[in-house]
């Protein structure tokens, strides 16, 4: 099937991506999915997408780890990207990309996070890029089912448990005017510094929490503790 065909039954589309790295909780990463998910696989992250009963609609990258039979996937249906080894780009970010020419309103990348420390800093600035902060953007996030990782830049809402972990990283610079509802250390319009760790490990007090940014930008990074 085209993708092309494959948006038309998507009006609200929401695609998922599996990279190629770690899954600490597979079930709690399956309960992510949606049935109507748009599945890319950044090249061996198709391994999960297959664990979970999931069959890629597109696997993108240079299939150096793929660590399966691309054959019978095609002849289910899933188109594939091919790139060469030798580029500058990792296959999450020629995902990603794929993924934005789509138009979704929503894109969720599990199996991004943990593992190889370079890895994991280079995917979260992947999802950090200046058109991708602006509020009127596309939602963005890294996932695994344990911990949540995206960015806000005005106002973001956070959904959870009590007790889950809330972490308020300063990026590229000072964040000023922060503002928070539902944490239990609140902040009142105070600016958080790159160099300070004031932010880290606040906790919910409810299901959800929500945060106001008057200027710059800022990780958040959410562990949910009811595993």
């Amino acid at each position: 099937m085209r993708v092309e065909k494959l948006l038309t039954d998507h009006l609200t589309m929401r695609i998922i991506i599996f990279a190629n790295g770690n899954l600490p909780n597979p079930e709690k990463a399956r309960s992510l999915l949606r049935e109507d998910d748009f599945i890319i696989a950044a090249d061996g992250g198709a391994r999960h997408a297959l664990a979970l009963g999931r069959v890629p609609n597109v696997i993108v990258g240079d299939l150096d780890s793929a660590e399966f039979d691309l054959q019978p996937l095609m002849e289910k249906g899933t188109k594939a990207l091919q790139f060469p080894r030798d580029k500058n780009e990792t296959d999450l970010e020629l995902a990603i990309q794929h993924a934005l020419t789509l138009r979704p309103e929503q894109v969720v990348i599990l199996a991004a996070l943990g593992g190889r420390l370079d890895q994991t800093l280079g995917n979260i600035a992947l999802i950090s890029r200046p058109f991708l902060l602006s509020p009127s953007s596309l939602a963005l996030r890294l996932d695994d089912g344990v911990e949540e990782v995206f960015f806000c830049h005005d106002r973001c809402e956070i959904n959870g448990a009590a007790g889950d972990l809330v972490s308020l990283i300063p990026w590229q610079g000072e964040a000023a005017g922060v503002v928070t509802a539902g944490l239990k250390w609140r902040l009142r319009g105070e600016t958080l510094y790159p160099h300070k760790t004031r932010g880290v490990s606040n906790e919910m007090l409810g299901e959800t929490a929500s945060l106001q940014i008057q200027s710059g930008s800022l990780l958040v990074v959410h562990r949910r503790t009811s595993l």
